[in-house]
C-alpha cells in the first residue's frame, strides 16, 4: 500500500509548436490530414466501455468542403441514453472511491499521449471536422486539453491538502467527496480542449458522466473518448451518446440520480436545460450542481491615449480568429472619432491581406464557419445591416456555401449604438464598430456596460492609466475576463481562468481550481479522541 503523500507542482504551459515551413510538425500534421481525408470512419456510441451501433446515424463532413464525409455515427436512441446512466451509476461506487492518485494518473497519461502519440491526430481531426487553421487546432486541441489535464493535477492536489483545525484532543478533517449521482456532460462544437475538460475536470474529482458531444465535432470527440479508454479510464466513467440533443436532455434531466451538468453551448439550451431541472427537483436525489458557459457579446473599448496599430490588431486577430467562433471573439468596439480615421486604415489594411479558404493551405488565416445554419444566421445578420441606414459595411459582407460555408471577414459602422450587430450574439466573423466622440467616454463606459446583456470578456485599450483605471471600475460586471490592451480572446489556463457572469453563465472559472471545487460534496468528519463521559458542564457546579 503506498501511503506518501503527493503534491502535485505548479506546471508550465504546453508550448505551441509553430508548424513553419520545414519543421517536422508541419511534416507531420500534413501527412496526418490527408491520411484522415481519405477515409470514412464508423463511430459508435461507447457506453460502459462497450462500442454500440444503433443504425440510425448520421454523417460528418468538412464545413470548408461539406460534400466530403469523414466518418458516419451512430445516434443514441431512448434505450441506449437510459444505458448510458445505469453504467455512470454503475461505475460511480468504484470511481469514487479508487485513490485520487490513480485517477491523476490516468489523465496524466491522457496528457502524455496527446502531447506525443496523438498530438497530429487530435489536431487534424479538429482541423477537418471544425474547420480550424493548424495554429487554432494547435492551441485548442492539443496544448490547452494537456493544460487543462496537467494544470487540474496540481488544483486537486492542493484541494485534498486544505484541512480544517484541529484543537487538542479533537480530530476535525474533510472528505472530498465526489457527487452523489451522475453528471450530464454538454460539449461545444468550437474547443476540442472544452470538450475534455467539461468531462474529466468532473471525472478526476470522482464522478462519473454521461457525455453529449456537439454534432460538429464527434470526430475529434471520439478519439478524445478513444485517448480516455487507453489512457486506462474505466468502463462506464465517461459515456459517449452522440444524438438529438432534445432526447438526450429530456432523458437525462429527468433521472431520479442527475446530479449535476457541465455545459458549454448556446445561451438558449442551457437556459431550456437550467429550467428542465428545476421542475424536475422533487425528483433528484440531491439538488444539482449547474456549471455553465454560455456566450458573450464581447467588447473592445478605445481610448482616445491608445495606440493605433495595437489596437488595429487586436480587432483583426481578435474577431476573426477561428471565423469569430469563439464565445470571447471580439464582436463590438467603441473607438473615439479621433483615432478613428487611423484605426480604419491600418484594420482595412490588415484585412486586404486575409484569404478564406481550405485548412489544407496553410497561407488561409480563415476558414469556414460550422455548418449551414451557422451560415444563413450570420449572414441574416449582414445582410440586416446592408439593408439598414444605420449601418454601413466598411469591409467583407459576402458569403459562399456552395463548397464550405465561407464568409468574408466582415466590418460594420454603425451610426446606433443599439443596432442589432451591437447586441445580439452572432458566433460569427462579423465586428460591429460604434465611433463615438472623443469628450463622450464616460458616456461610453455606460454603453458598453448596458448594451449587452453578457458578461463574458473585454478588452480597453488606453495609455492613461488613470482612464484605465476608470474604466475597469466602470466595467466591472461587464466581463468576467478583462484585457487591457490586448484582444479579448485566448484565456491560457493556469494564467486567465476562464468565464463570465449574467447571461454568459455561471462563472466557475475552468483553468482553476474554482471549477473542481464544483465537483466535490465535501463531508466534514470530526473525531473527539477521548469523549466526555459525564454531561454536567463546569459552571453547574455550587460554589
Amino acid at each position: 500500500m503506498n501511503n506518501a503523500i503527493f503534491h502535485f507542482d505548479n506546471p508550465a504551459n504546453e508550448p505551441v509548436k509553430s508548424y513553419a515551413p520545414g519543421t517536422p510538425e508541419r511534416k507531420t500534421i500534413l501527412a496526418e490530414l490527408d491520411r484522415i481525408s481519405s477515409e470514412v470512419i464508423d463511430i459508435p456510441l461507447i457506453i460502459g466501455g462497450k462500442e454500440i451501433r444503433t443504425g440510425d446515424t448520421g454523417d460528418v463532413v468538412m464545413p470548408h468542403n461539406h460534400q466530403h464525409k469523414l466518418a458516419v455515427y451512430h445516434k443514441a436512441g431512448e434505450k441506449e441514453i437510459k444505458m448510458a446512466v445505469e453504467a455512470a451509476m454503475k461505475a460511480h461506487k468504484a470511481w469514487a472511491e479508487i485513490s485520487w492518485i490513480e485517477r491523476i494518473s490516468i489523465t496524466l497519461k491522457v496528457a502524455e499521449l496527446l502531447r506525443n502519440k496523438y498530438r497530429a491526430l487530435i489536431n487534424a481531426t479538429s482541423m477537418l471536422g471544425q474547420s480550424k487553421n493548424v495554429m487554432q487546432a494547435e492551441i485548442d486541441a492539443a496544448c490547452e486539453t494537456i493544460d487543462f489535464l496537467n494544470f487540474n493535477a496540481h488544483y486537486v492536489s492542493r484541494i485534498y491538502e486544505n484541512q480544517p483545525h484541529s484543537e487538542p484532543g479533537i480530530l476535525n478533517r474533510i472528505e472530498y467527496r465526489p457527487i452523489e449521482g451522475f453528471i450530464f456532460a454538454v460539449t461545444p462544437f468550437n474547443f476540442t480542449s472544452i470538450a475534455s475538460n467539461l468531462n474529466l475536470a468532473p471525472a478526476v474529482m470522482g464522478n462519473t458522466l454521461v457525455w453529449k458531444p456537439a454534432t460538429t465535432a464527434i470526430l475529434s470527440n471520439y478519439y478524445l473518448m478513444k485517448i480516455f479508454m487507453e489512457a486506462g479510464l474505466p468502463d462506464g466513467v465517461i459515456n459517449f451518446i452522440p444524438g438529438q440533443g432534445s432526447l438526450i436532455g429530456n432523458i437525462v434531466m429527468s433521472d431520479p440520480d442527475f446530479a449535476g451538468l457541465h455545459f458549454t453551448g448556446s445561451n438558449r439550451t442551457f437556459n431550456q436545460l437550467w429550467q428542465a431541472s428545476s421542475a424536475n427537483l422533487p425528483k433528484y436525489r440531491t439538488y444539482p450542481k449547474i456549471v455553465g458557459e454560455t456566450g458573450g457579446k464581447d467588447f473592445v473599448l478605445v481610448h482616445n491615449s491608445a495606440g493605433v496599430d495595437e489596437v488595429a490588431t487586436a480587432l483583426v486577430r481578435g474577431a476573426f480568429e477561428f471565423q469569430g467562433q469563439k464565445c470571447s471573439a471580439a464582436s463590438r468596439a467603441y473607438i473615439p472619432e479621433s483615432l478613428w480615421p487611423a484605426i480604419k486604415e491600418r484594420m482595412l489594411e490588415k484585412l486586404s491581406h486575409i484569404t478564406v479558404g481550405d485548412v489544407k493551405q496553410f497561407s488561409n488565416f480563415m476558414n469556414a464557419v460550422i455548418d449551414e445554419n451557422a451560415f444563413n444566421s450570420i449572414m441574416g445578420y449582414i445582410n440586416k445591416a446592408k439593408a439598414s441606414t444605420d449601418a454601413k459595411i466598411l469591409h467583407g459582407g459576402n458569403g459562399d456555401k456552395s463548397v464550405g460555408y465561407f464568409i468574408e471577414p466582415t466590418v460594420i459602422q454603425v451610426t446606433d449604438p443599439y443596432f442589432v450587430t451591437m447586441e445580439e450574439e452572432i458566433f460569427g466573423p462579423v465586428l460591429s464598430v460604434f465611433v463615438y466622440k472623443d469628450k463622450d467616454f464616460d458616456k461610453t463606459l455606460e454603453l458598453v456596460d448596458n448594451t449587452s446583456p453578457y458578461g463574458l470578456t473585454g478588452s480597453i485599450f488606453a495609455q492613461d492609466r488613470n482612464e484605465l483605471v476608470k474604466a475597469c471600475r466602470a466595467l466591472r460586471y461587464s466581463a468576467g475576463n478583462l484585457y487591457y490592451n490586448d484582444k479579448p480572446t485566448g484565456a491560457v489556463v493556469g494564467q486567465q481562468p476562464f468565464g463570465g457572469a449574467r447571461q454568459s453563465g455561471t462563472n466557475d472559472k475552468a483553468g482553476s481550481y474554482l471549477n473542481l471545487l464544483r465537483w466535490i460534496s465535501p463531508r466534514t468528519i470530526k473525531e473527539t479522541l477521548i469523549p466526555p463521559t459525564d454531561f454536567r458542564y463546569p459552571f453547574m457546579q455550587e460554589e
